[in-house]
This record gives structure tokens, sequence and C-alpha cells, in this order.
């Protein structure tokens, strides 16, 4: 079976700001304005950004958002496309996720959203009523069958516009980025593709929405189930698709891209893919978010190194600024370190000495020694960090990473300051990993960073290992707590010592108060810490496994 309609289509991949109502009009009338297409797809809500979350139940944004949708529909008179514009809609006093198709001045046919996510990041059944079945769309005598995005993951929607007679599906998506995502969604299109031998256009948003991050990889499955387009992930894309040439064409086109994304699955290396996902993620936070750039506290350590890397390739050396805040315990490896790294990024570097601090609070704080001592360090660099940060403008990036912030390996109003930390779901031994990968592509972290023993210094000959074992063993011992949710006895069974999985558990419970107040970062995981992960902070049932 082949596509035979000749109906054309823009797959309109672009990056929304949630609430931006007049920004993403404006995107969207330039993309539909100068279309030569039938049919022009923007992403899943894309007129008020996803996700919107609770803006969703005020009334006068409800109603911003209608005026907004009559402006274009308005302008629409003189455009020759129609479009599919997903926004929230009120109707009969429900609260809807609505999929218009607008067409030359007037709405032409509505849908809403029948599958509402309540898992993970998502919790649209609090704020969306689940709509009818939707029926299928005639347009220029072609029947299309439309879905919004978690409309695609249940097999009824499809086989409903199948038995209505539809010749495409067409899926308007706002899914965001987790490691092998990208995959499961394929995986998914194509269940549906053979289902019901429909070929699918699947369109999603791009770009960064607070902890959440938008890939884009838009893609037009045949109704074999083989990609026939595949658009790039993490940036803006507009493509245009015309059945007829791909008909034309489909006897090579679809089998080389999909022998070509069978190999990227076999044997991708999610780094790469990892790396472009967190600079997207803090470059939207800071643009969107008004900030002028960032500061970093960079402290001659791998974490701070590959945030000060992050920093840079997402806005410009220019809008870095660095600061060596050294104590007595800070080694000249350290201070080397940092001003290399800072010279090999290009950015602005300055050091500011916290040994004056230091000696203020030891002599106004009777007995402030050991953890004290030390967290008053930190607590001083967060001081200094913020007080920059109030003087500017800049942000304040936070470094910590998933390892020390499962185990409360941070501290408090200290190293945990920021307004956003692009290394929040990623493990220690990923930060390594990504480091590594960004010095392929042009180094710009100091070699000596990525081989020495990693240390908080804030005491003598301190390391890491002090406390905690080997970064291998401690990220493999929380991915199976974390992200597999594995007991005690299937984490023994994966060969790791008893004594030493019930230290780390007791560790990851105790530190859930810090993880409240921490500031966001990207999503990676399936599992990240915050909305995915929601954990009592009073919990006895950790005490309960010992006894």
């Amino acid at each position: 079976m082949t596509m035979t309609k000749k109906l054309t289509y823009t797959l309109a991949q672009l990056n929304p700001t949630v609430g931006d109502l007049k920004g993403n009009a404006r995107k969207a009338e330039e993309v539909w304005s100068a279309a030569e297409s039938d049919l022009v797809i923007f992403p899943e809500l894309f007129l008020c950004g996803y996700p919107p979350e609770d803006l969703v139940l005020k009334p006068f944004f409800l109603d911003a958002v209608k005026a907004s949708v009559d402006v274009l529909v308005q302008k629409s008179k003189d455009w020759s496309a129609a479009a599919l514009l997903s926004v929230p809609w009120k109707a009969d006093g429900k609260i809807y996720s609505a999929l218009h198709v607008v067409h030359q001045g007037a709405i032409v046919h509505t849908q809403y959203k029948v599958h509402l996510p309540n898992y993970g990041v998502f919790d649209e059944q609090r704020i969306f009523k689940a709509g009818p079945k939707p029926e299928a769309f005639h347009f220029k005598g072609t029947t299309l069958g439309l879905m919004i995005c978690e409309d695609m993951w249940y097999p009824d929607i499809a086989a409903k516009m199948e038995d209505m007679g539809a010749e495409m599906l067409i899926v308007s998506n706002g899914s965001p980025f987790s490691i092998d995502n990208s995959f499961n969604r394929m995986d998914i299109a194509k269940a549906r593709v053979k289902e019901t031998g429909l070929p699918l256009i699947y369109v999603n948003q791009v770009g960064g929405q607070d902890e959440l991050v938008f890939d884009g990889a838009s893609f037009v499955m045949d109704d074999s189930g083989e990609v026939i387009v595949q658009l790039s992930a993490f940036e803006e894309n507009i493509c245009h698709f015309d059945q007829a040439q791909r008909v034309e064409k489909s006897d090579q086109i679809p089998s080389a891209v999909a022998k070509a994304m069978a190999d990227e699955r076999q044997a991708r290396d999610d780094t790469e893919v990892i790396y472009k996902a967190v600079t997207l993620g803090l470059r939207d936070y800071v643009e969107k978010n008004g900030f002028p750039g960032v500061v970093i506290g960079l402290s001659g350590g791998i974490d701070s190194a590959l945030c000060a890397a992050i920093a840079v390739d997402a806005l410009g050396a220019d809008k870095v600024h660095c600061m060596m805040l050294p104590s007595p315990f800070t080694s000249q490896e350290s201070l080397d370190d940092a001003k290399a790294c800072a010279e090999m990024l290009g950015c602005r570097y300055d050091i500011i000495s916290i040994e004056d601090a230091m000696t203020a609070f030891e002599g106004s704080i009777p007995d402030l020694k050991g953890v004290s001592h030390e967290n008053m360090q930190s607590r001083t660099r967060g001081l200094i960090l913020m007080a920059l940060s109030n003087s500017s403008g800049a942000m304040v990036v936070s470094t910590g990473n998933k390892s020390e912030m499962a185990v409360g390996y941070a501290t408090l109003y200290g190293d945990m300051n920021g307004g956003f930390n692009p290394l929040k779901d990623l493990y220690k031994t990923t930060v390594y990993k990504l480091a590594a990968w960004r010095n392929e592509q042009g180094a710009v972290i100091p070699e000596r960073i990525l081989t020495k023993a990693p240390s908080a210094e804030l005491r003598d000959n301190q390391t890491d290992q002090d406390s905690l074992p080997p970064y291998d063993v401690l990220d493999a011992i929380l991915h199976g707590l974390i992200e597999e949710e594995k007991g005690v006895s299937a984490l023994e069974a994966d060969g790791h010592d008893r004594d030493l999985i019930l230290k780390i558990w007791a560790l990851l419970d105790r530190a859930e108060y810090k993880r409240r107040q921490a500031c966001p970062g990207v999503k990676i995981s399936a599992k990240a810490f915050g909305r995915d992960r929601r954990y009592p902070m009073t919990n006895k049932f950790f005490g309960s496994l010992k006894n």
C-alpha cells in the first residue's frame, strides 16, 4: 500500500513560551501566512505554550486565549493554508485541550483531547476534562484522523478514525524529552500505523520550559510504518511535506531513512543527546525569563567546569561570569584548573577569597567545627554568588549533580543556591562522560579536572570518597533505587553489598527535605527529582527495613 492523496503539509516544529500569547501568535502567523501547503500543523497547545499548568484555571487567561484565536481566525481569511491550532478551550462550562482546524476565516472543525496523562510530570486531569471520542475531518477530498498527543498512545482513537474512513493520521504533540522517549514515540506511532494501515504525521514542539525540554524530532511515517521524514532534534524546524512527491520516491526514501534510524537506535551514544538537552534547557530558561547572563562558582572541579561549558555553549562566553571563591583549603591545583578552564572557554573570570568571611564567622559562632564549619564555607560562597546576581541581574547556575542531590552531599543555602541547575538529573558518572564528550568537540575543560579525585575542599585532604563509595557503585545503587524502584533484595541480587544499600537508601530518604528546596533543573531521566518522584519527607518506611 502507498500514499495516494496529494495534500501538502507544513510541519511547524516551533519553540513557544508559556503565557506569551502575542509572541506565540506571531510565530504561528509567520509560518501560517507564508505556507504554500494545504495544512499547517502546530504542536500541542502551541498558542499558550505547553504545559500551561494552572494558568488554565484562570478564567481571564482562557478569555485571552480565545481573543488570540479570534485574531488569528480573522487574519486567516487572507491565507490559503488551513492550520491545526491547539489551545485550552472552554465549552459547555468545561475546560478542554482542544484542536481547532482553522481555514480562511473560520473554525471549521474542533475536537478535544480524550486521554489526559496523569503520571510523571503530567497532571492534566486536574485542569482539563476528557473530551468525547472525536470524529474524522474531511478536507479537500481527504479524510483526516486528528489526535492530540496522548491520544496516540492508546489504540481506540486511531481505530475510530480508521472506521470513519481516515486516510491520514495527524498528531499534534507536546512530548517532553527523556532518554529513549523519541524511540518510544516511534514505537507507539508504528503500532498505530500497523493497526490501521494509515500513514501518520507527528509534530512535536521544541524548547525548554522550566524543568522540561522538548526535543521536537517530528516525523512522518508511511502506511507500512517506515519513517520517511525525520526533523532535527533540539531546534526549530519548518518542513514541507508533499505526499505526491513521497509517492514518487517511496521505493527509495523510506528504506534508507528507516535503516539509518535502526542503525542509530542500535549504536546511539546518549551523551551527545543529553548534552544538547541540558544546553537547550539552560538557554531557554535564561532567555525566556529575561536574565542578561549567568554567574557560576568555578571551583576547579568537574561539575562546575561542565556547567560553565554548557552555559557558554548555550548563551555565549560574553554572558557567562565565572567566580573562583577560594578558602584556605583550596588547592593551588584547583586555582590553576579553574583559571585555565575559564580561559579555554573565553569567559570572564574573577576571584573573591572567602577567608575574611570565614574568620568573621569563626569569631562570632561558638563551636564552629566539623560539618558546620564546612557548610559555613559553602554558604559563604552561596551568599557571595547571590549578591553578585542581585547586583548584575545575572542568574546563578547551581552545579550539583544527581548523585550528590540524591544522598544529600550538598549544602542548603550554599552550593544548592541558584536559579537553575543543568546537572540536576545527571549522575556523576554521566557528568564525566559529558565532559569528555565536550572536550572531543573542542577542548574547553582542562584534562586534569577530568582525572583528579573529586573533592569539595572544605577541609584538609578531603575527597568525595571519604564518605561515599566510588561513583560507579553509588550511581548503580541510586539508579536501582530511583529509576528502577528496586528493593534491597533485588539490589543484592545485582551484586551490591546489603549494608551499603541500606546506607545509601537512608541517605536518599534523609535528603528529601533538601531536594524539595532545590532549584529547578533539566529533566533527563524517567525519574527526575521533582514531580516525577514525590516521596514524603517524613517517612519511616526505610527504618522498618532494618528491624
